[in-house]
């Protein structure tokens, strides 16, 4: 079979097939994605029944005319990529680019395989088919809806929410997913309960705790006991009853171990056991599913990690039984295999779950091959797979009634035995947040009837919880379970939502920004349809009917596009005040959090700290939304979104008293910038009060008056330095607090408090290079030509000497501490010859003064070199852009508007593949 080519989609992949298959066979890599839509308007017609134009990569013209160079010579080319729906488009893709290139009179055909290894890359060699269409059409379906909601709906969202940057099918979702837990979070209102506790013990000893269940025949539920005089009462009650063992109840549990890895319970327990974000598992996962280099052969160490299929192989669940045979017995082996199927909502992946390749590379063997993420990684996945196949774990669990003599009251104590570990003695799952409260602990001896012995009794305070915020697995994980987005979307859906700086990560947690919850309650007012979670899982599953072939794809996309149009059409006549309207009452409870004063009282928080008859409101600019007064212009008063009451902001709008020296009140206030001070009123647009803004870190809870009149001061004397003579002082400009010393400026670090940093530390940072500058401004004397100084001053290049404004470096070799007059003069006529030669004619006089140069040549007509500019921006935007080959929605969408431009790229339609 000579002359045959193969077409993978990385280089590593490449590398260790082409090993495989020897010198018959020429492996290449397309390096991922070849081509996608171009990202402008009209890359989608519907209008023309959906036809779609692609535009090939800036990077991947190179590697495709390397593909059609090698397919030249050969008799058949086998597309090898991977095999999920990603996989079957880019081969589809690449066998389009050659058949444009008239190459497509090769046999070109299509294998796949689930591991990269030797005999599964050989028995695909002998099983090629053809390109699966109705996967194809199922991309195109999918890839058509993101581009269409994409450049559709965010240039609304620029027009009518200014500083929003996309919106996109699956990432506005899972956007609203992580509001909404936060809505709910502030709605929260903790409720206080109470728990009884008594230690008991019994004959032999031992000693044990249980909760109270029951007082006065009446069953004790979680609100039972609201406060601290119940609890009290509770516990005078109990303290006089004698107890004795009620009832025992035993009972066997048995415990199964979990299915192996899909794609996205791979993402939840990395990010559980391991804290690693979901790109880096997929990251590190396509590292060992690529291959290491094992005593020279190239393997690849686990099977293919988009997946949402739960089975093994047979040869998997077979060498898993006999590995687990001879680690730890045939106890452990259960008496049939076990048999998974997947649970989740619209799974459609038909390849296996993740396992290791080869069961019997055990993580220790392979710690000389990976590096520590890798190694870290491989083990679990390796860990989970054997599990998958071992006995149930058994538990004896323990239920023990401690009655009063006169059954009043009743405790109760739980505890559970592990008689036979199982899987467990591999691997546990871990929860996200887990509310069970089991007591994992061994519970003394006890039979019906034993007396006990009661010690210590007492009450606890509890408060409700709120839910807990997402983390990345627990997003992952409800995804997943609402039918949201597939294997190949979830870690690029979580990062655009970073990239965009809809949400962060704090603690490992998803918080949302300012700017997300603006633009979820923007969608959820005016676009609800398209941000509903039935809706979403709706359209994903009618894109796994394409893929089955159950509907036309063109058929899905008409009946969408009908009802989005009409959406965004309905929202040309929505006003600015609409918008504003409907998210300032949404989201008023959010950056409007009800307050009581001192006195008990409710407090306005909407009344303006500034003119005091305002209301605050959301407002919109040009670079996004803020709080304003609805007094404007009268009242200019403004702050960036935030919540009243964050970070000690909520008390920055007051005054702080009068300054002794002029009588004026000290206020603090809240800007767009920050928090600062100010001495005295803004009594009209010419006249500024002063104001120092309080530098980073400092809590404006903490700034009285000694503090804001402190900082008014600045800049204040810090002291001489000592080998110069120069004042050092200290001050906050724009870009913080500083020293200034001489024309040298050095920025105090955090750590500094600039109000009282002392002249040591100050020479400190400063430091020799900067206290050299301080011979900047020094001047040297009067030109001989024309009498007028000349001075050395430091500038980004180094010190330089200045006459007029003719200047000239100071070259290395000279100190500028030691330079006179007359070499001076001789840098300036040095510079002056210089800069003549380069206009064409060099000054009558190399020593001439700016009045004795003669004119500068008329110039030409400034028509030319517009015309010169306008070619260049021309041809820069007619430089093809590669499109974004990230899988998902995450780049459906630009980023920020562009104006229409042309590609030199080729663009093409798309031909109908079935």
């Amino acid at each position: 079979m000579a002359g045959s080519v193969v077409i993978v989609e990385s280089p590593a992949k490449a590398k260790t097939i082409n090993k495989y298959l020897g010198q018959d066979y020429t492996v290449l890599a397309s390096f991922g994605h070849v081509r996608d839509l171009p990202p402008k308007d009209g890359s989608v017609r519907p209008d023309e029944d959906f036809e779609m134009d692609w535009e090939l990569g800036d990077r991947s013209k190179r590697h495709v005319d390397e593909i059609a160079r090698a397919v030249k010579g050969a008799t058949r080319v086998f597309l090898a990529t991977d095999p999920d729906r990603e996989g079957e488009a880019i081969a589809w893709h690449v066998q389009e680019l050659l058949k444009e290139k008239r190459l497509a009179g090769r046999e070109i055909r299509r294998i796949t395989f689930n591991e990269i290894t030797k005999s599964a890359v050989l028995e695909a060699i002998s099983k090629p088919r053809d390109v699966d269409q109705e996967l194809v059409q199922a991309y195109l379906a999918r890839r058509a809806l993101d581009y269409l909601v994409g450049f559709t709906l965010s240039p609304v969202l620029w027009r009518k929410l200014p500083g929003s940057k996309s919106a996109g099918r699956v990432q506005s979702v899972a956007l609203r997913l992580i509001c909404e837990r936060e809505a709910e979070i502030e709605a929260f209102r903790p409720q206080e309960y109470w728990t009884i506790e008594a230690e008991f013990k019994t004959h032999d000893g031992a000693t044990f705790t249980a909760r109270l269940t029951q007082l006065d025949g009446k069953r004790l539920e979680k609100f039972s006991l609201t406060n601290k005089e119940q609890a009290e009462a509770a516990l005078a009650r109990i303290r006089p009853m004698l107890f004795k063992v009620g009832r025992v109840e035993r009972r066997e549990v048995k415990r199964n171990p979990s299915a192996p890895f899909t794609t996205s319970t791979l993402q939840q327990e990395a990010s559980r056991k391991l804290g690693f974000g979901a790109v880096k598992t997929m990251r590190t996962a396509q590292k060992l599913y690529e291959g290491v280099d094992i005593g020279g052969e190239t393997v690849g160490l686990i099977t293919y990690m988009r997946t949402d299929g739960v089975s093994l192989s047979q040869e998997a669940i077979d060498g898993s039984r006999r590995l687990i045979d001879q680690t730890w017995g045939a106890a452990y082996v259960p008496e049939k295999p076990r048999i998974y199927k997947t649970a989740a909502k619209n799974a459609q992946e038909a390849h296996e779950a993740i396992r290791p390749t080869d069961l019997f590379r055990r993580p220790d063997q392979m710690s000389r091959y990976l590096d520590k993420d890798e190694l870290r990684l491989y083990e679990l996945i390796w860990k989970r797979t054997m599990a998958s196949q071992m006995a149930s774990a058994v538990l004896d669990q323990v239920t023990v009634d401690i009655m009063s003599k006169g059954a009043e009251a009743v405790f109760r104590a739980t505890g559970s035995i592990i008689r036979f570990d199982g899987f467990l003695k591999v691997y546990q799952e871990d929860k996200d947040d887990d509310g069970e409260e089991e007591e994992n602990r061994r519970l003394p001896p006890m039979k019906d009837g034993d007396d006990l012995t009661r010690g210590n009794l007492k009450s606890d305070q509890h408060f409700t919880q709120p839910p807990p915020r997402y983390t990345e697995a627990s997003l992952v994980k409800k995804m997943e379970e609402l039918g949201i987005g597939r294997p190949s979307t979830y870690a690029s859906t979580l990062q655009v939502l970073q990239e965009r700086n809809y949400v962060r990560l704090e603690k490992r947690r998803f918080e949302p920004e300012d700017r997300g919850r603006l633009v979820t309650t923007f969608l959820e007012s005016f676009f609800n349809r398209y941000v509903q979670y039935d809706f979403t899982a709706a359209l994903e599953e009618k894109l796994d009917d394409i893929s089955g072939g159950r509907v036309y794809w063109k058929d899905v996309l008409r009946d969408f596009w009908q009802h989005f149009r009409g959406a965004i059409d309905g929202t040309k006549d929505l006003t600015i005040t609409q918008v504003l309207d409907a998210l300032d009452e949404a989201l008023g409870p959010h950056f409007f959090p009800a307050r009581v004063g001192a006195d008990g009282q409710p407090i306005d928080v909407r009344t303006c700290p500034t003119c005091g008859s305002g209301r605050l409101s959301l407002k919109l600019g040009k670079t996004g939304a803020f709080i304003g007064c609805s007094n404007y212009p009268e009242c200019r008063y403004t702050r960036p979104l935030a919540v009243a009451g964050e970070e000690g902001e909520a008390d920055a709008d007051r005054e702080l008293g009068p300054d002794p020296e002029t009588g004026l009140t000290v206020v603090m206030k809240r800007g767009p910038y920050g928090v600062y001070v100010q001495l005295g009123t803004e009594s009209s647009k010419e006249v500024k009060p002063k104001r120092v803004s309080l530098p980073r870190g400092m809590n404006p809870q903490d700034v009285d008056l000694e503090k804001a009149l402190a900082l008014l001061s600045l800049p204040r004397s810090v002291g001489m330095h000592p080998s110069t003579g120069i004042e050092i002082q200290a001050g906050i400009g724009r870009y913080g607090p500083y020293l200034k010393h001489g024309d040298a400026y050095k920025n105090v670090p955090a750590d500094d408090d600039v109000l009282t940093i002392g002249l040591n530390r100050a020479v400190i940072l400063l430091g020799d290079n900067l206290a050299k500058k301080a011979v900047a401004g020094r001047e040297l004397g009067n030109h001989p030509k024309d009498g007028k100084p000349i001075s050395i001053g430091s500038g980004r290049f180094g010190p330089y000497v200045k006459h007029n404004k003719l200047f000239a470096s100071i070259p290395k070799a000279m100190s500028p501490d030691e330079l006179t007059l007359e070499q001076a003069v001789e840098l300036l006529a040095a510079k002056a010859a210089k800069d003549g030669a380069k206009k064409g004619a060099a000054p009558a006089d190399a020593d001439a003064t700016a009045e004795e140069k003669p004119k500068k040549a008329p110039a030409k007509k400034a028509t030319t070199a517009k015309a010169a500019t306008t070619k260049t921006a021309t041809a820069k935007a007619a430089a093809p852009k590669r499109a974004s080959a990230a899988k998902g929605d995450a780049a459906a969408a630009p980023k920020k508007p562009a104006a229409p431009r042309k590609t030199a790229a080729k663009a093409t339609k798309v031909s109908e593949p079935f």
